[in-house]
């Protein structure tokens, strides 16, 4: 036999035998989640384990109800196939605030308005004790979670960078600078900079004037910009001395700073926060079992130990007393952090306006003159 016979055989039964492990996973999970009492979908990792041991282990145990536990990459498209194709298998998703307003819009959720939500521990009423966007027709908040910066504390001598401004300021904090591949986040960051108060940034942001001036501030970060799109690569940039600051998922960069041999810091000022929140896809054959679930998940003490595995903020203010300084200062709505400069990120704004700033942000990186380290002239 050729020797490109048997590459085809064996490619055919590596594809075969490949096939029937996938096969045999998928059925394994569908009948894992039929024998259950609820599903519930979730980024997987050490975000997921924090759920599973903060509210889901101690929910089945709890009630007695098998909750199969299931992951996903975010977005709607597999709510959407669900709904539509009126087989609806998922009862509980975690989902982005983004993500549930569209999936909201489209009519692909279960109206929540009506969920009788426990109080508080500490009395507070659930709809004073949910932070701002945490409750919405469509979903139940979970999560705090923001977009901060984090910085190479050995670049720099003894000059600390402490508010946003100094992102953009590469005359006392020479090197390059790493960002997400995406216009929001260091938009904001710019006006922000530039003086803009937080309340204007995105109806500054609405005109062509104020895209300009962002990009503007952004310039002087473009000599040895780095992109990054997965929520590692910014601690591996740091890490590896290939940037000596750049934006960062608060959380992950919070848990990395405290890993072997890392050496930066998070800085809090001007963090982009966002929330996270249940919802249950329109037409689960679990209704009940869901918005019962949901209340517990989102309870004063839920919440606060899912933070203890993960140090993601609790969505209810009242979490926040159950939880030590030390975890409390991994926290993005650490009230110690009060002060400082906060944008709520609006996802309503920019999934209205994402399309023409990603157009203009691709433009504006693949401009002539970015090689060199910020700081130095090329």
């Amino acid at each position: 036999m050729h020797r490109s016979k048997h590459l085809l055989v064996g490619a055919v039964f590596a594809a075969t035998f490949m096939g029937g492990i996938t096969t045999s996973t998928h059925s394994i999970a569908q009948q894992a989640a039929r024998n259950a009492d609820l599903t519930f979908s979730s980024f997987t990792g050490p975000y997921m384990r924090s759920q599973m041991l903060g509210f889901v282990r101690p929910y089945e145990e709890k009630t007695g109800t098998r909750v199969f536990v299931e992951h996903y990459a975010g977005g709607i498209e597999e709510i959407r196939d669900q709904v539509e194709s009126a087989n609806v298998v998922w009862d509980v998703v975690d989902l982005i605030q983004s993500d549930m307003l569209r999936a909201c819009d489209e009519g692909l959720l279960e109206n929540l308005e009506t969920i009788a939500l426990p109080a508080g521990r500490d009395g507070t009423p659930a709809k004073d004790d949910f932070v701002d966007g945490a409750l919405h027709k469509c979903g139940v908040g979970m999560i705090v979670w923001a977009t901060a910066f984090a910085y190479d504390k050995s670049a720099f001598g003894d000059a600390v960078p402490g508010k946003i401004a100094d992102f953009f300021d590469t005359d006392t904090y020479p090197g390059p600078r790493a960002i997400r591949n995406d216009p929001s986040v260091i938009m904001e960051w710019a006006l922000i900079a530039d003086g803009v108060a937080p309340q204007d940034v995105y109806k500054t942001l609405e005109t062509e004037d104020g895209v300009k001036r962002a990009l503007a501030v952004m310039d002087r970060i473009r000599p040895g910009l780095q992109l990054w799109a997965n929520g590692r690569e910014p601690v591996r940039m740091l890490n590896g001395k290939e940037a000596v600051m750049t934006s960062i998922w608060a959380t992950t960069g919070a848990v990395a700073a405290r890993e072997p041999g890392a050496d930066f810091a998070i800085g809090w000022d001007g963090r982009v926060i966002e929330v996270e929140l249940f919802g249950i896809p329109k037409g689960s054959r679990n209704k009940e079992a869901a918005i019962e679930f949901i209340k517990f998940a989102s309870s004063t003490e839920s919440l606060a130990s899912m933070a203890t595995y993960h140090p993601n903020g609790p969505a209810r203010k009242s979490s926040l007393a159950l939880l030590s300084d030390d975890v409390l200062a991994q926290l993005p709505n650490n009230p110690a952090a009060g002060d400082l400069t906060t944008i709520r990120a609006d996802a309503v704004w920019w999934s209205k306006n994402h399309a023409a700033l990603k157009e203009a942000f691709d433009a504006w990186f693949k401009k002539p003159g970015r090689v060199g380290a910020a700081g130095t002239v090329r």
